[in-house]
């Protein structure tokens, strides 16, 4: 590399010629913290029931009890989900055939199916959503808990599980 001196005194020569990297910008927001999130594939089948503190997205099969009452549940297009639901927020895109209470809100999506009774202080339910049940936006207070073992008469029953016996 040659360098042509510039006139002046003050121009800058290859010995001292030294550029300074620009300092970082200084954020005064932190990171926001980033949550884990779980996912069903699906080609996965469970039953039983699942518990923990992560958000959970459900593509397969699920039967038994879902509880992540601080977390989000999305049931995706290709769940399928027979099993009463706890979470913070719920958005349910594919089939439920069971009970979904929901500590901030329930939202079910154009495509989604779902037979039992909504229990969320909102709860929105899109042009083309399937729905069959009752609906409950009433608050709880902090000494109720769902009934998350309810008699054979709490939700509705359906074709959309069928046996294969």
């Amino acid at each position: 590399m040659i360098w042509k001196k510039p006139e002046g005194d003050d121009a800058p020569t290859p010995a001292s010629y030294n550029p300074q990297p620009a300092p970082a910008p200084v954020s005064h927001h932190p990171a926001p913290a980033r949550r884990e999130h779980a996912l069903i594939g699906p080609s996965i089948e469970i039953k039983g029931n699942l518990t923990g503190s992560e958000d959970l997205s459900i593509e397969g099969r699920v039967e038994g009890k879902i509880e992540l009452q601080q977390n989000s549940i999305t049931v995706g297009k290709n769940g399928r989900v027979r099993a009463d639901i706890v979470g913070r927020v719920i958005v349910i895109m594919g089939e439920v055939d069971g009970n979904v209470y929901g500590e901030e809100q329930i939202l079910l999506r154009q495509a989604s199916v779902v037979q039992g009774n909504l229990f969320a202080p909102r709860v929105t339910l899109e042009d083309g959503a399937r729905f069959k049940g009752t609906i409950d936006m009433a608050p709880r207070t902090a000494v109720e808990t769902p009934a998350l073992h309810p008699g054979p008469d709490s939700k509705p029953s359906g074709p959309m599980f069928k046996s294969a016996t």
